[in-house]
């Protein structure tokens, strides 16, 4: 009897079996109207075939019920399309075949890109159940058509206007309007159309919508406050209106809501207090109540085998003890706490949280122990950063949690040992614990695969020998120790095997030293903070670059520095108090470009006795130039421009004349007279700084010189000057004739070969050598033009914005190789000379406003023929292309 049961049951399930498979087959055959609908559909639809999964493998030769994307019945009929995701870009409106498939029970058009309104024509699709045109680029007035299909169950039209700014709305019809007649509905999702209707009328136009389960508005525009009458609403198991602001308290009588399963309320302006009776609804797994700054609220005692899932209460009042009875939450797997007023001691029966994979309880003020959460193996965030934590953490009490990516435990009081098995964690990313009484970092066996990329153990009591297994993180990027009491010394080559390394401080830390570096660069990156002390005590470090960087302070003292450093650039970061001086030995310095703020130290020539290149430019620098500079007797570059240094120009800066070669100290507040120990009759000019006959660069622009420029008794020449920028002083008197004269140029060769040299030096104290290039900024038609490479063919005169008088020198029209020539602004007279002609690689000329130029064309009648004279003489046998300028567009009269 049994065996023929279990025959006769055999039969049965074969049989159900073929009947299915019967079924499926011949349910499937399509309509050949409907084959023809759905193929003019794709071709209306504008579409990207490379990304699309669906469409593009529609074909003609198979039948459309196996289309994917496509359902039919059993009569062949689609009453499915699914064209979710395909990047449609268009080709759906009023006329579109969509509205002939009447038999359409489900229509899927989210994610697409149509850019354009709703089309009218959903009454027409009177069968449809479901309909999702979520996220497909719609925009403007929600049509009332879509209100007239009342066997929808589920109606999704979410967008995004509130980021892309292109509002999809609900004003006419408006809400009340839309969902009237939608008595099915049970599922409605409206996140990011604007609504704009205060609380009772949202509210109250749900209150026909019986079986509703799931209704999500966030961004809305929807104002509250929250009207009780939502909780009669008794199938309601999802409430989504974050983004709202709602500015109420949360309703008694949402307790009610037995079925409610998710209720996220974030940043919605509530206020209050919570009611506890939610946190007791037992299907409830999502509160999500997180920045309602002013909610406030209490935890009650947690049932057993609560089905919370998700509990965040981030960023409120919510204030009070940890109730012990969190451990009964054991489907608990994200927990936020964060940014409340919570204390107390947090419970042992965390350990309970078996499932837990993000714990945030940071920014309160949690004391005592920190329990162990070893049983929480799912664990991958957990930050308790920023409490008031102590005691020691044993080391067991991370052992197994292999899935961790972050801790957080800085800004407490915990003391004792880093635990070791933190390093051990091969998922570990981050690692804060800084601001705490951390003594000991032992040694650890790095695991090779370690994922670490942040260690932050900075302001702690670490002692001892530095913990030399930090340099076996291959991965980290950010490594921060400073502020600790290690002792001993460090071994700085190790820090190039970290080829991550992005930030490092290890600054306040009590650390000696050794390396083998010798050269040093970290410039062009984005490093904060305070430049080491330690760095400035490497034995043999001979260059340092930590130039374009974000660093403010330079740890002191500065002592015991470095004999063999010649080369230092701190130029282009935000340093700022006092300059610092280094050893005698550094040939190359460059502060500029930062926040220095005092004045020159008196004996800060005296430390540079064989420097060459020193800039203090761009910062804040006042007082004096102080005589001691002119004991750096080697000095090649001196540039102290734009900064508030007043005084005068010290005249012993003579005794430089076997070296200086460029001088800027444009935008200051330097002035005459010239100190009576210069004994040669100067009217006001600096005219000791003839007597350095190999100054190429001579830069006084903008300060507040005057008098005649003409020096008697000097008969010295500037052999080798190229470029000479007065402008914006208060000199006066006519230009002195013999200047024009007496001044040879070492400009030689061909144009060729000059093109190709620069004013550059070389510092050879080392292997490889390191090369600079002076630069200068010179006006040249009527623009501010930066050279950072100054060709040795390259000369400028600018005069301009002075009170010069009478006429413009013949002598002057002599400087054939002449690129640049500003007299403008000034009080010239007399006839242009007509030898200016003869001038022929002149770039920018600036004669304008002169007292007897100004507003005169005849200046123009009579310059341009010697020039476009010249113009043909210098191209004569040349090719054109050569000579890219355009001089004749470059004047300014």
């Amino acid at each position: 009897m049994r065996i023929t049961l279990v025959s006769a049951l055999s039969f049965f399930l074969c049989h159900l079996i073929y009947l299915s498979i019967y079924i499926s087959v011949t349910a499937g055959k399509c309509l050949e109207d409907q084959q023809l609908l759905l193929f003019q559909l794709k071709s209306n639809l504008t579409f990207n075939p490379e990304n699309s999964s669906k469409l593009r493998l529609w074909n003609q030769s198979v039948e459309c019920c196996d289309w994917s994307g496509v359902s039919c019945d059993d009569e062949g009929r689609v009453i499915g399309l699914d064209l979710g995701g395909e990047f449609i870009s268009g080709g759906f409106d009023d006329s579109s075949v969509i509205f002939s498939l009447q038999h359409l029970q489900e229509l899927n058009l989210a994610s697409n890109n149509f850019n354009s309104i709703i089309p009218s024509g959903f009454n027409k699709l009177d069968k449809l159940t479901y309909l999702n045109l979520s996220y497909a680029g719609f925009v403007g007035q929600i049509p009332i058509e879509i209100s007239q299909l009342t066997r929808l169950v589920t109606l999704d039209i979410s967008c995004l206007s509130y980021l892309t700014g292109q509002e999809l709305k609900l004003e006419n019809p408006n809400l009340q309007k839309l969902v009237q007649n939608l008595t099915s509905i049970r599922q409605l999702y409206l996140d990011g159309v604007s609504i704009k209707v205060p609380g009772h009328e949202w509210c109250s136009a749900f209150l026909l919508l019986r079986d509703l389960q799931e209704l999500s508005m966030s961004h809305c525009n929807l104002s509250g406050p929250l009207d009780p009458s939502l909780a009669t609403l008794k199938n309601l198991s999802v409430i989504v209106l974050d983004q709202n602001n709602l500015s109420s308290p949360v309703p008694d009588t949402f307790s009610h809501l037995k079925n409610l399963t998710i209720l996220s309320l974030v940043y919605c302006g509530l206020h209050g207090t919570f009611p506890q009776g939610i946190f007791s609804i037992g299907s409830l797994s999502v509160i999500n109540i997180s920045f309602n700054y002013n909610l406030q609220g209490f935890f009650p005692d947690f049932p057993r085998n609560g089905s919370l899932q998700i509990l965040r209460v981030s960023n409120t009042s919510f204030s009070g003890a940890f109730p012990n009875s969190i451990g009964n939450m054991r489907n608990l797997f994200e927990l936020d706490f964060s940014y409340c007023q919570f204390n107390g001691t947090l419970p042992n029966s965390l350990s309970n949280l078996t499932e837990l994979s993000y714990l945030d309880l940071s920014f309160n003020n949690f004391t005592g122990q920190m329990p162990s959460l070893g049983r929480a193996k799912n664990l991958t965030h957990l930050d308790l950063s920023h409490n008031g934590l102590s005691g020691a953490i044993p080391s067991s009490h991370f052992e197994g949690l292999d899935n961790l990516v972050s801790i957080g435990l800085g800004y407490n009081s915990i003391n004792g040992s880093i635990p070791s098995s933190l390093f051990t964690l091969t998922r570990l990313q981050r690692i804060l614990l800084s601001h705490n009484q951390f003594g000991q970092l032992d040694e650890v066996t790095i695991v090779s695969s370690s994922k670490l990329n942040t260690l932050h153990l900075s302001s702690n009591r670490l002692s001892g020998s530095f913990p030399t297994f930090i340099f076996q993180l291959g991965a980290l990027s950010i490594l921060q120790l400073s502020s600790n009491k290690f002792n001993g010394s460090m071994h700085l080559d190790n820090i190039l095997v970290l080829r991550n390394l992005a930030t490092l401080d290890f600054s306040y830390s009590n650390l000696s030293v050794k390396s083998r570096l010798t050269t040093l660069d970290l410039s062009d990156n984005h490093i904060q903070g305070t430049v080491p002390n330690w760095f400035w005590k490497l034995q043999i470090l001979e260059s340092l670059d930590i130039s374009h960087n974000l660093l403010t302070h330079l740890e002191g003292p500065l002592q015991n520095l470095s004999s063999h450093l010649i080369y230092l650039d701190l130029h282009q970061n935000k340093l700022q108090g006092p300059i610092p001086a280094f050893s005698g030995n550094t040939l190359y310095l460059d502060f500029s470009s930062n926040n220095f703020s005092s004045i020159i130290p008196r004996d800060f020539g005296n430390y540079m006795s064989f420097t060459f290149f020193l800039s203090l430019s761009n910062n804040t620098l006042s007082g004096s130039i102080p005589d001691s500079l002119c004991n750096a007797l080697y000095l090649k570059v001196l540039d102290l421009s734009n900064n508030n240094i007043s005084g005068t120009i010290p005249s012993c800066l003579m005794m430089m004349s076997g070296t200086l070669e460029v001088l800027n100290l444009k935008n200051n507040n330097l002035s005459s007279p010239i100190p009576n120990t210069v004994t040669v009759s100067c009217g006001g000019f600096p005219c000791f700084l003839k007597e350095i006959p190999r100054l190429r660069v001579l830069v006084l622009r903008n300060n507040k010189f005057q008098g005649s420029p003409k020096c008697l008794k000097v008969n010295m020449t500037w052999e080798m000057l190229q470029i000479v920028d007065i402008a914006f002083n208060n000199f006066s008197g006519k230009l002195p004739r013999e200047y024009f004269t007496t001044w040879k140029r070492n400009i030689k060769g061909n144009k060729e070969e000059a093109g190709l040299k620069f004013i550059e030096k070389q510092i050879t104290s080392f292997s490889g050598g390191l090369y600079y290039q002076d630069s200068i900024t010179v006006i040249s038609k009527g623009q501010k033009m930066e050279l950072v490479k100054i060709l040795t063919i390259f000369t400028s005169i600018d005069f301009s914005s002075n009170h010069f008088d009478g006429p413009i020198p013949e002598e002057l029209m002599d400087w054939k190789e002449l690129r640049v020539l500003n007299l403008s602004n000034n009080a010239l007279s007399g006839k242009i000379p007509s030898s200016i002609g003869n001038m022929s690689q002149l770039e920018s000329l600036d004669l304008s406003q002169n007292s007897e130029w100004r507003n005169s064309s005849a200046a123009c009648k009579f310059v341009i023929p010697f020039i476009f004279k010249s113009l043909l003489q210098s191209f004569e046998g040349e090719d054109p292309n050569k000579y890219p300028t355009s001089i004749i567009s470059s004047f300014f009269f």
